[in-house]
């Protein structure tokens, strides 16, 4: 895949030669949250609810299991509400796969089948070092039940000597900017990654409210009066050759910034996966990027390609 992106970034070529390394699989769209720079938190998505069935995972695993190198079986929603999630890591064991979660369903049970399932990765939100902080951005969050999964499987690990990698996913905003070194120190503590991630803002009026102080933060700058994405986008994007994402009811968009399904590359339950990834839509899809990448509306949010963005 990736002789097909140098070709479109230099001759514009729209054909995908082989399949995608990488794929992102939502199994539900569901969340016990109401974050507030959330599609699905400010009750926006406008697409239907649900949770992919077993039959159709296995489906698309089938076909795609023998090229892809990574499988996140995450999108928008909180994917351990699926009432058979453990079922979707047995069907994936074959393949190197990563949840991330907002940490409110790591029981001990469920953090000892967690590592013992196979799972190579597990991400685990937890944006504030108390309850104030974290409850400000995490509505109807519990800091407390969070803290204490992220331990339930920091001890499991440890007494299976289990390699799951465990990172912790640190939002930076302006209320737990300052909790960095605080953050750093907790996940040291327990073994874990730290991964310091920029904010998304979709309300025009919550710059101010959630931009961190440290610019090297932000992922974006003021100009003229308005906030824009940091950088010129390139008009080329690695996510239409490497890391498509398929939604519960099996439809392929262009990448994660697609929270609303609002282009569809095609369905799985209709057509194979190779059919879609080769289809019109598809070909057409990236001959738009490379017209003109800052006129589509999923674009104007996203980091790849820019420099000196926390991602």
């Amino acid at each position: 895949m990736g002789y097909s992106f140098l070709l479109n970034s230099v001759t514009g070529n729209t054909t995908a030669y082989g399949m995608p390394v990488s794929v992102s699989i939502e199994l539900t769209n569901h969340c016990n949250l109401r974050c507030p720079e959330c599609l699905s938190g400010l009750g926006l998505m406008s697409r239907d609810k649900g949770f992919m069935e077993i039959n159709l995972f296995e489906k698309i695993i089938g076909e795609l299991s023998p090229y892809i190198y990574n499988l996140n079986l995450y999108f928008q929603g909180e994917p351990m509400l699926h009432p058979h999630f453990f079922s979707f890591l047995r069907a994936s064991r074959n393949v190197k796969t990563t949840v991330a979660t907002n940490g409110h369903f790591l029981s001990e049970e469920n953090a000892q089948r967690l590592v013992i399932s196979g799972l190579n990765t597990l991400i685990v939100s937890l944006d504030g070092m108390d309850r104030q902080t974290y409850s400000s951005y995490r509505v109807n969050g519990n800091f407390d039940q969070v803290m204490t999964g992220i331990r339930n499987v920091s001890e499991a690990k440890q007494k299976d000597a289990s390699k799951m990698e465990l990172i912790i996913q640190f939002l930076v905003n302006r209320d737990n900017e300052n909790q960095i070194p605080e953050v750093r120190r907790f996940a040291k503590e327990i073994d874990a990654r730290l991964k310091l991630k920029s904010m998304q803002i979709l309300n025009d009026s919550s710059y101010e409210r959630w931009l961190p102080e440290k610019k090297k933060f932000r992922r974006y700058e003021s100009v003229g009066g308005s906030y824009v994405i940091k950088g010129n986008l390139p008009d080329r994007c690695p996510r239409l050759w490497f890391n498509p994402v398929i939604t519960w009811d099996g439809k392929v968009v262009p990448c994660c910034f697609d929270k609303d399904a609002n282009h569809i590359m095609g369905d799985l339950k209709e057509d194979t996966f190779r059919e879609i990834w080769n289809g019109p839509r598809y070909r057409l899809f990236r001959k738009c990027i490379k017209s003109g990448r800052q006129l589509i509306d999923i674009c104007r949010n996203c980091t790849s390609g820019l420099r000196g963005v926390v991602s």
